[in-house]
């Protein structure tokens, strides 16, 4: 074996052995930089409304409008025939009452 060749491959394993943490390190930062932040927004907590006291009472509305008139009703049943009267009382006797009955006009 020559010097010259083992003096450069241990000088090759120190520089790699020098660059490996700073590697790590880059590859790690990398590979957290790379990683979803989500983010945070903070709502503010909403306030509890409160009634108040009642207000004074509106003015009177106005008249409503007329309603439509109803249709017409059917027209009713005929009603049942009513009972017959009382036979009336015998007349007088006739007596020396004259009728004269006019002729007929003339044309």
């Amino acid at each position: 074996m020559s010097v010259h060749g083992s003096f450069s491959s241990i000088h090759m394993k120190g520089i790699i052995m020098k660059l490996s943490p700073l590697f790590v390190v880059l590859v790690t930062v990398l590979g957290l930089s790379a990683c979803d932040k989500p983010t945070v927004v903070n709502v503010p907590a909403e306030k509890e409304s409160v009634p108040g006291p009642a207000g004074p009472p509106g003015a009177t509305g106005g008249q409503g409008a007329t309603g439509n008139t109803g249709d017409t009703g059917a027209t009713g049943d005929t009603g049942a025939t009513g009972n017959t009267g009382d036979t009336g009382d015998t007349g007088k006797t006739g007596g020396d009452t004259i009728i004269v009955v006019p002729p007929p006009a003339a044309e």
